[in-house]
């Protein structure tokens, strides 16, 4: 066997030694091969331009392989990323981009409750943690992931510290598109990007934390260097996200708001209430009213959809169980259509953003916000549920 490999590689040896001794003779051919190493390096990878058919629809996914983490120390390596604010998506895209080896400056309030948390997260004070306006004179990258409010409240003391040859970026469309309402009006001499995780700070740091990655969504508002597109891929990546999208700062913001107040939160929070209320009217105890209505859903079913489909859960499903659910699903999409439309509608024209800004914006809105929350910790769905917890084999 081994002389058999030696004789077969003396004889790749000897053909790729005449063909470069053929390439050598002929001097077009030479020059082609010559002109293909020159190329830049987008154009000889692909990777970055994968295209995929959408249920008829074609669009370009770029993956996290396309930026390993030398590219983007590389590519970063002159940079610094003043990340302005440390609520959720500041604690989840900060700690990533510093795991990243990213050189990377947390800026908030000095004293205030984010500056401590930072701390107990290992940020440093005068090191890689400094009061907003010193971070934003110290970064190339300003990333603004103070709340919506917070950003409007702000802006006229940061919109001049946002100098030419910086980059500003955002991870909501929300105050550039209803600048109108927010008074953001992002300079025009910089580039101005977006990076859209789709999930909380937090999911996107234990995704990270699980060698996963979110999927987010990128922007540009703004182009001024030519380079905005590929700054605002890259950084999607360095935050944390497994595969990115194109979008638009309006298309985020529009499907974001009414997606939150739809399917995501406010609409399935309502539907659980409305279909645990009939059980409990009509005799059902809590804890089954609680079983049939969210653990089988969330625990079950909810899990097979996000890993196979909705089609696959229907074929897992009994025959009468899918039979009701084929009958009834028309019937609850019908009703529930309007609503949509009228959602919708209420976040395109602006009320949802100013309905937001109206709330938070105020003096004592966290503790309007803890009332609020409070209703929903003591409804007897989620008091049941917290029992039921208890009893999933993984707690005891």
């Amino acid at each position: 066997m081994y002389r058999s490999t030696a004789v077969n590689l003396a004889r790749t040896s000897k053909q790729s030694a005449r063909a470069l001794s053929s390439i050598a003779k002929r001097p077009a051919l030479r020059a082609a091969l010559n002109n293909l190493n020159t190329l830049p390096k987008t154009t000889q990878s692909v990777r970055g331009l994968k295209k995929i058919n959408f249920a008829g629809v074609e669009e370009v996914v770029h993956e996290r392989a396309d930026w390993p983490r030398e590219k983007l120390l590389e590519y970063f390596k002159n940079d610094t990323m003043a990340l302005i604010g440390y609520g959720s998506q500041g604690y989840g895209q900060g700690l990533n981009l510093r795991d990243n080896g990213l050189n990377v400056i947390i800026g908030v309030r000095e004293g205030g409750a984010s500056w401590k948390a930072a701390i107990e997260d290992g940020w440093v004070p005068g090191e890689n943690l400094f009061p907003i306006k010193e971070a934003i004179a110290k970064g190339t990258i300003i990333m603004n992931l103070l709340s919506d409010a917070a950003q409007s409240a702000t802006w006229p003391e940061l919109k001049p510290l946002i100098t030419e040859g910086k980059t500003l970026y955002f991870s909501h469309g929300f105050s550039p598109v209803f600048k109108e309402l927010t008074k953001v009006d992002p300079p025009t001499n910089v580039d101005v990007i977006l990076a859209a995780p789709k999930g909380s700070g937090r999911t996107v740091r234990s995704l990270f934390k699980e060698g996963r990655g979110i999927n987010s969504s990128y922007a540009v508002w703004n182009d001024v260097t030519g380079k905005a597109e590929e700054r605002a891929i890259a950084l999607a990546v360095a935050i944390g996200s497994g595969y990115i999208y194109q979008t638009t700062f309006e298309k985020e913001v529009y499907s974001d708001l009414y997606g939150e107040r739809g399917c995501l939160m406010g609409g399935i929070h309502g539907m659980f209430l409305a279909q645990y209320e009939v059980l409990r009217e009509n005799g059902h105890s809590p804890s089954e009213a609680f079983n049939e209505t969210v653990e089988e859903a969330t625990q079950s079913l909810y899990p097979l959809i996000g890993k196979y489909g909705m089609d696959y859960m229907y074929d897992a499903c009994s025959t009468t169980a899918r039979r009701g659910a084929l009958d009834w699903y028309p019937v609850f999409k019908d009703n529930l259509k309007p609503v949509f439309q009228k959602l919708y509608a209420s976040v395109r024209d602006g009320s949802e953003t100013q309905r937001s800004l109206d709330f938070n914006s105020q003096p004592n809105y966290r503790e309007e916000l803890e009332k609020e929350l409070e209703i929903i910790r003591n409804m007897e769905i989620w008091r049941v549920g917290k029992e039921v917890r208890k009893l999933r084999p993984e707690n005891n």
